[in-house]
């Protein structure tokens, strides 16, 4: 693409066919800059400084139907400069200093037809100091619609990044970060695993049938200790170097893709790491909520963590307060986005990676703690931007109502509409849990999660919801229903069936458990068997797993791969029927397609069908999704006893 040169702005020579800018600047301010000549877009031959400290968001796009961008730029005494850009097509609409001498926020309106290419931007100063930055607009690789995010249709990987494969050893340790040890003895120290380490094993995630990963966090924690985690951010533009470099991190996004498989990065609105490089120069006095108890080092009042002020009609002023201004832990600064500026920088943040990485989607940490109608905007910005990206929002609540309230199109009464496709299921998940370990009655067993399903009919999209049996914050399965392998299956059965949008943490399916220390969150995170050179165990590959294991990573794979490929549980109806007998029974159906799903806690192993008639299917074959064996639904069926059974008309 060629500019005109009637709309060149800039003083320049033409040259060999091309445009030299060639910028006038004080050569004082010049003396610890190195200029080199780069190529734009459009043709174009400019200097390209970088005097200042930073300015973000890095780069942005041009053709976003929001033509407005901030930029945040820090830089000792900046806020007395004046900007200039001389670009076509982009506008400073506003400059604004920041309560520190150091930050000026420059709002620009980037008209449709801009074209792509790098530009300098000029801070002029009273005394004639002049600075330079170069920025640049890229053009967009792919239209937004082809932005597609998770759904029903998926199924979701959960990986702790630390703890799951060591693919560079030469990145454990980075002198220039506080935490340098690598400690596989230590549950809280950082293990070595790496976005090298994910890329190399997306053969197994594949072939055990999942097609999103979800990482948790892997930018820059630059914390004294338990950073392996990756929820206290310190820099929300860098990925962190003990995990690889933005290289890393896209490669694993493109070969992700190549696969199929969908990458989901896990943002944090609500907080940052206290070694946030702004935490030291904050713009503004309210950059980040309690700011004044910090800057005296004052004690910090910690959330009350009462989620249910978003919601209540009866919450007082201060339980509201206290839940959303409230720091998370001392550790994490709980970021104020009543600041208009801080509220752009988050929302701009997150479509940077959207479009940086060709993301498939995004989880939100601790959703219900930040300011909730700045949450509605935020995801509003992005479904505005992608209306066929997904985002799932973390709501650690057991009430239904509460998960109901954070989906979009839920009817709620204060008029509240959150933008938020998918809301995380821990109601039924507990519910799940809790029916696995109770003895069958009238209100104790799979009555939990019969009743549990069958709150559906509150939410407004049943099937976006993410369900899950574990994550990287609570016990995993094996713990939470006492190592019994039965349960497990018929835990995963229900999960992988049912209308919901699955999520599975990494070594489930090698039957990984904390029981040695339940709820330890070190110990949920352990390291996956053979991600370290030199294991003894390898799960990758089979090697040195027990036969329990081994069964268990083949069911996991036979039923995600079924699901894979099953329109019934993508889209179809969902029918279930009260527990008898200490049986339970599911169908999804859709046209000639029907699965069936059938937990079962007794010794019995036949199943009269008589109740099922109006499901048609008398007569016809069906097939066990995990043995392959084909029979006839009769009068009785042949069933698993104390487990589950999966079956399926698609032969």
């Amino acid at each position: 693409m060629k500019m005109s040169l009637a709309n060149l702005k800039i003083h320049g020579i033409l040259k060999l066919g091309f445009v030299l800018f060639t910028i006038a600047l004080n050569s004082a301010c010049k003396n610890d800059t190195k200029a080199k000549e780069v190529v734009s877009y459009t043709d174009v031959k400019i200097s390209e400084y970088k005097d200042l400290e930073r300015i973000e968001p890095l780069n942005w796009w041009v053709g976003f139907k929001n033509q407005e961008l901030q930029l945040l730029v820090k830089s000792p005494g900046i806020s007395k400069a004046q900007p200039e850009i001389n670009y076509s097509g982009v506008t400073i609409t506003s400059v604004n200093k920041g309560e520190s001498p150091n930050y000026l926020f420059i709002d620009l309106l980037i008209d449709h037809q801009t074209k792509p290419g790098k530009f300098n931007i000029e801070f002029r100063f009273e005394n004639g100091e002049v600075k330079t930055q170069t920025y640049e607009l890229k053009p967009r690789i792919k239209s937004a619609d082809n932005y597609v995010g998770f759904n029903s249709s998926d199924a979701i990987y959960l990986i702790t990044p630390d703890r799951f494969s060591n693919g560079n050893p030469s990145n454990d340790i980075n002198v220039n970060l506080l935490e340098r040890v690598i400690d596989r003895t230590n549950d809280y120290a950082r293990h070595g695993g790496d976005i090298k380490g994910i890329t190399n094993h997306l053969d197994y995630i594949e072939d055990l049938g999942f097609t999103a990963i979800w990482p948790c966090p892997l930018l820059t924690n630059d914390m004294p200790e338990s950073s392996y985690h990756g929820y206290a951010m310190t820099d929300f533009y860098e990925i962190d170097p003990r995990f690889g470099t933005l290289e890393d991190y896209l490669e694993l996004s493109e070969k992700a893709r190549e696969k199929g498989i969908k990458l989901i990065m896990d943002q944090v609105a609500n907080h940052c790491g206290s070694e946030h490089w702004w935490m030291k120069d904050l713009p503004f006095s309210n950059w980040v909520n309690q700011q004044k108890t910090f800057e005296n080092k004052e004690h910090l009042t910690n959330s009350n963590h009462r989620r249910t002020s978003n919601q209540d009609p009866y919450a007082s002023a201060k339980d509201k307060q206290d839940m959303s201004d409230g720091w998370f832990v001392p550790s994490m600064p709980d970021l104020n986005q009543k600041n208009p500026f801080m509220a752009k920088y988050i929302i701009q943040n997150s479509i940077w990676w959207i479009e940086t990485a060709g993301l498939g989607g995004i989880r939100q940490d601790t959703y219900p703690y930040s300011d909730k109608e700045f949450m509605s905007r935020w995801a509003g910005a992005i479904m505005n931007e992608y209306p066929n990206f997904s985002i799932v929002g973390e709501e650690w609540s057991i009430n239904p109502l509460i998960i109901g309230y954070w989906q979009e199109g839920a009817n709620n009464r204060d008029g509240y509409d959150s933008n938020l496709k998918s809301p995380m299921d821990f109601a039924m998940q507990r519910q799940i849990v809790n029916a696995m370990n109770e003895e069958e009655g009238w209100d104790t067993g799979f009555i939990k999660m019969y009743e549990g399903l069958a709150n559906d009919f509150y939410y407004a999209s049943p099937k976006d919801i993410l369900i899950f049996a574990d994550n990287h914050d609570m016990s995993r399965i094996s713990t939470q229903v006492y190592d019994d392998v039965d349960k497990i299956k018929m835990v995963l059965g229900y999960i992988f069936i049912m209308p919901r949008i699955p999520q599975f943490y990494y070594g489930t399916e090698i039957l990984m458990n904390d029981t040695a220390k339940p709820g330890d969150h070190g110990l949920i995170r352990t390291d996956f068997p053979g991600g370290w050179e030199g294991d003894s165990v390898n799960a990758f590959t089979g090697k040195g797993l027990s036969k329990k294991q081994l069964d268990m990573q083949q069911f996991v794979k036979k039923i995600v791969k079924y699901r894979k490929g099953s329109k019934a549980i993508h889209e179809g109806k969902t029918i279930h029927f009260a527990p008898e007998n200490g049986m339970y029974v599911l169908f999804r159906v859709l046209n000639d397609e029907v699965v069936v799903v059938i937990l079962n806690k007794t010794s019995e192993i036949s199943l009269s069908t008589s109740r099922f008639e109006e499901l048609g299917l008398k007569g016809k074959n069906i097939k066990n999704i995990i043995s392959g064996d084909i029979s006839v639904w009769e009068d009785s069926i042949t069933i698993k006893p104390n487990g589950v059974t999966l079956f399926s008309t698609k032969n």
